[in-house]
């Protein structure tokens, strides 16, 4: 008698944990699903950021004062004592993507020879600073800077490094400047760091048509 009294406990105890365990699943799946959408990101909030981040803003209108068709006169140091190679050019500057930035295409000349160059500026609004990229057909490297601006977006100054094919130097520190004067004139100067008070390399003058 005690036997089948055990027996039966053993059965019941068998079919009730048979029976609860849809319901334990059931209560896990849910509250896997709930820990889920806890921990998921809100899509809304994620796409606020990104648009905050995408939306053109004071820092790029600024940029606008560079656009338009200019007259280039430009002045290159290959020696701070030795006098300048002087030459003229032209520059096409127009807003693309939306305002987000500027490029230029610029037409001159730079040790007697010609020259054509292609350049990219816009304002990162994740990172808060200014950006820069060059290339021209005077050589194959790509030439990144980045910068800021004064308060009231006369001026700009970017860094960067760049290689030097002549003296075999590579990634040597340069400073770049634009100085708006007015609505028609603009001036842009490099500078190498290391040649200390004579750091001026170049210095082009923009005057629109």
């Amino acid at each position: 008698m005690k036997l089948n009294s055990m027996l039966l406990r053993t059965l019941l105890l068998a079919a009730l944990t048979v029976l609860a365990r849809p319901a334990l699943a059931d209560e896990k799946a849910a509250t896997k699903e709930k820990d889920a959408k806890a921990a998921a990101p809100d899509q809304e909030e994620m796409m606020k950021k990104w648009m905050a981040v995408a939306t053109p803003g004071p820092e790029h209108k600024a940029l606008e004062a560079l656009v338009g068709d200019w007259e280039v006169a430009s002045k290159w140091w290959m020696s701070p004592d030795a006098p300048p190679d002087e030459s003229k050019g032209t520059s096409k500057v127009r807003s693309i993507l939306g305002g987000r930035f500027v490029q230029e295409d610029y037409d001159g000349q730079f040790m007697g020879r010609p020259l054509h160059g292609l350049g990219l500026t816009g304002y990162d609004n994740f990172k808060k600073r200014y950006s820069s990229l060059w290339i021209d057909d005077g050589g194959t490297a790509m030439y990144t800077s980045t910068g800021s601006a004064t308060a009231d977006k006369k001026s700009f100054t970017f860094t960067g490094k760049m290689d030097d094919p002549m003296s075999g130097e590579k990634n040597k520190p340069v400073k770049y400047i634009i100085r708006i004067v007015d609505a028609n004139k603009r001036i842009f100067q490099m500078h190498e760091p290391a040649r200390g008070e004579k750091s001026l390399v170049a210095e082009m003058t923009y005057t629109r048509k």
